[in-house]
């Protein structure tokens, strides 16, 4: 009995703990590098983020996505375990071939620790077993991920300056500033390497990327339901980045999008600058969710068409994550004159998003 009542005070005491406090997105914060290369553990969220095109030894075209995200707990501060389970790791990877028809795919997690899985603060470092991304001092990425589905080893060069999101790398994500994140993209990264899917030999690749590195601790608004984000590197050296976030009434609660042109000069467009417009959906086999694949975008008086490489591109991380999202490489056309290609993500559509 004595043991009952102390196992009930000790669950009354958890339930009445005051909940885990990371640290805030506030404006006026100035990103310092080479630090925000790197990892965040005070903040709740972060990831960095890579897609691209690649072109096969045929010529053909071939998307890629790699992901590593980091996730902190909230708990085991006080407690001594190196098993702790302070932050999580978690890694997600694919690639889009049309002659397959749908993405390969793969995803990892673990708790971070013992030297296998970490982000290292100060630059970008991250390892999760195998899997690593990390940033050399002369600003090259080497990414490499190896998997039964897939096998990916890419080194990225930067050929263009940072480019900071928002206001000066402070990214707003809606009404209240509070639900902003800091935001900085590296557009036109020069790929090399290999990649290869399956039990197939790794083919020889080049290309272009897109690469995303974003921190926060409470980016969604309650009210929302998920996200469109387009990323894209147009051909005469320009980068696009736009985003919109959806309500679960339906309806934007807020956008935003990014141009620079190739001379280096930045536009800001504000939320109602920006739209979302569906021109084309696609059902999923599997999961019955409904995409908006193809879009048309709106940024100030510029209208950006954009089309699938190919229409399945859903990817499915309930084992890592615990959601489904549709993540494809897709062509842009900007007023109907082909402008470039580009990654559109679509998050919220087989569930509403929470982070």
């Amino acid at each position: 009995m004595r043991f009952v009542i102390i196992l009930l005070m000790l669950v009354a005491q958890l339930c009445h703990a005051a909940p885990p406090t990371f640290a805030p997105v506030t404006p006026g914060r100035q990103l310092v590098f080479p630090a925000d290369f790197g990892a965040h553990p005070q903040f709740k969220t972060e990831w960095w983020y890579v897609t691209g095109w690649l072109k096969k030894p045929d010529g053909k075209p071939l998307g890629f996505q790699v992901t590593f995200f980091r996730s902190a707990t909230g708990k085991g501060a006080d407690n001594p375990s190196a098993f702790a389970a302070r932050q999580l790791i978690i890694g997600h990877a694919a690639l889009s071939d049309p002659a397959r028809g749908k993405l390969a795919h793969t995803q990892r997690s673990a708790r971070e620790g013992f030297n296998l899985a970490y982000s290292r603060v100060g630059g970008t470092d991250i390892r999760l077993d195998d899997w690593r991304m990390v940033r050399a001092a002369d600003g090259s990425y080497q990414v490499s991920i190896s998997s039964p589905e897939l096998t990916v080893k890419l080194t990225l060069i930067p050929t263009q300056p940072l480019l900071l999101q928002g206001v000066r790398g402070y990214s707003r994500k809606g009404p209240d500033p509070a639900n902003a994140s800091y935001y900085y993209s590296e557009p036109h990264l020069k790929v090399s390497g290999s990649a290869g899917q399956g039990k197939a030999a790794p083919e020889v690749v080049e290309g272009t990327a897109w690469l995303d590195h974003e921190w926060s601790s409470q980016a969604l608004d309650p009210k929302a339901a998920g996200w469109d984000w387009v990323g894209a590197n147009l051909a005469d050296g320009s980068a696009l980045m736009a985003f919109q976030i959806r309500g679960r009434q339906g309806g934007k609660l807020w956008a935003h999008a990014t141009l620079r042109d190739a001379q280096g000069n930045i536009t800001q467009f504000e939320p109602g600058q920006v739209s979302f417009t569906p021109q084309a959906q696609w059902r999923s086999p599997r999961t019955n969710a409904v995409y908006p694949v193809a879009q048309s975008v709106v940024t100030g008086a510029i209208r950006w068409q954009i089309t699938p490489l190919q229409q399945d591109q859903e990817l499915d991380s309930r084992r890592s994550t615990g959601f489904i999202y549709w993540e494809g490489a897709v062509n842009i056309r900007r007023d109907g004159v082909q402008a470039g290609h580009g990654y559109l993500e679509l998050v919220g559509y087989a569930s509403p998003m929470t982070l």
